[in-house]
């Protein structure tokens, strides 16, 4: 008995004809009724009715379809486990992401590295940015998608690409002077009470900096009511018009579901947020690479 003897058995069972089974793999009408003939010498039964028109099977032989279809089945399937196990394709990707961010295309990204590579387990965890960066030197992420709170660009274990550069925007309540705009620079909110999104849960990081320095370089000092990582709360304090707040793009569908929030364009020179991907220099997670390839793939 052998694999292609099974092969043709279930396609003579499911044609009932030995002329189709065997245009259907490309074989003699007279190849097939001997390997048939052979499959029956094997198992010690009659499997087929060679009388009747269509052909049909013998009561032992619909017994030995069934445990035919799932002994090819079962082969199929060890059969591209195997494959997949010999090209690495097989564990666990843990991938990290900076809070707020589930709202962007990383979904997209993830949905289609799981149809390429189904046997990859992708773990995700939600973090502040300095957390994320703390996990990721630690070995308790493979790859971290991340707005850079703490310089992640000095540690020399690393490897980091810039993955997206992500336009900022003003959020204020809807009955705001400002909200009719189609755009607002940095100068136009000198005198606005902000809700300041911090990437780091400290509220004093590298990127908080970064920021502040723009705010200066528009020629003042910021009024900071609260510094927060928590972009739901900062558009809920929007929404109850305690002040404005300044947050990445794709915060935007939140104002589908978040009533009494206006989105508008901030544009300037820096006025933007730059996602990084990184990981570990030493990470030899096969499923790390492949994942690497397959964002680069879609640009």
């Amino acid at each position: 008995m052998n694999l292609n003897q099974l092969r043709y058995f279930v396609t003579l069972a499911e044609t009932e004809s030995f002329t189709k089974a065997a245009v259907a793999h490309y074989i003699s009408q007279t190849a097939i009724t001997q390997q048939i003939r052979a499959l029956e010498e094997s198992v010690g039964a009659k499997l087929v009715n060679r009388d009747s028109r269509p052909v049909s099977l013998t009561s032992a032989g619909r017994v030995f379809l069934k445990e035919a279809r799932e002994i090819l089945e079962r082969m199929d399937n060890a059969l591209w486990r195997t494959r997949e196990a010999s090209t690495g394709l097989e564990g666990n990707l843990r991938i990290g992401y900076t809070k707020g961010y589930e709202h962007s295309d990383i979904a997209k990204h993830l949905r289609n590295f799981h149809r390429a590579y189904p046997n990859v387990l992708l773990s995700c965890y939600r973090c502040d940015t300095d957390m994320l960066a703390a996990g990721l030197v630690n070995g308790e992420y493979d790859i971290i998608f991340t707005w850079d709170s703490t310089n992640i660009r000095q540690e020399e274990n690393l490897e980091l690409r810039l993955f997206e550069n992500v336009p900022l925007k003003v959020a204020l309540y809807a009955n705001h002077p400002l909200a009719r705009r189609k755009e607002l620079t940095r100068k136009d909110l000198k005198q606005e009470n902000i809700l300041f999104m911090s990437p780091s849960g400290t509220g004093d990081s590298f990127g908080d900096a970064y920021y502040i320095q723009l705010y200066q370089q528009a020629g003042y000092q910021p009024k900071i009511l609260i510094r927060s990582s928590d972009m739901e709360s900062i558009l809920m304090m929007v929404a109850a018009e305690e002040g404005i707040s300044i947050v990445p793009e794709y915060t935007h569908p939140w104002d589908i579901a978040m009533d009494n929030v206006v989105f508008i364009p901030l544009t300037g020179e820096g006025e933007r947020e730059e996602i990084l991907v990184a990981w570990r220099k030493n990470d030899d997670n096969p499923a790390l690479q492949h994942f690497l390839d397959k964002l680069e793939s879609e640009g």
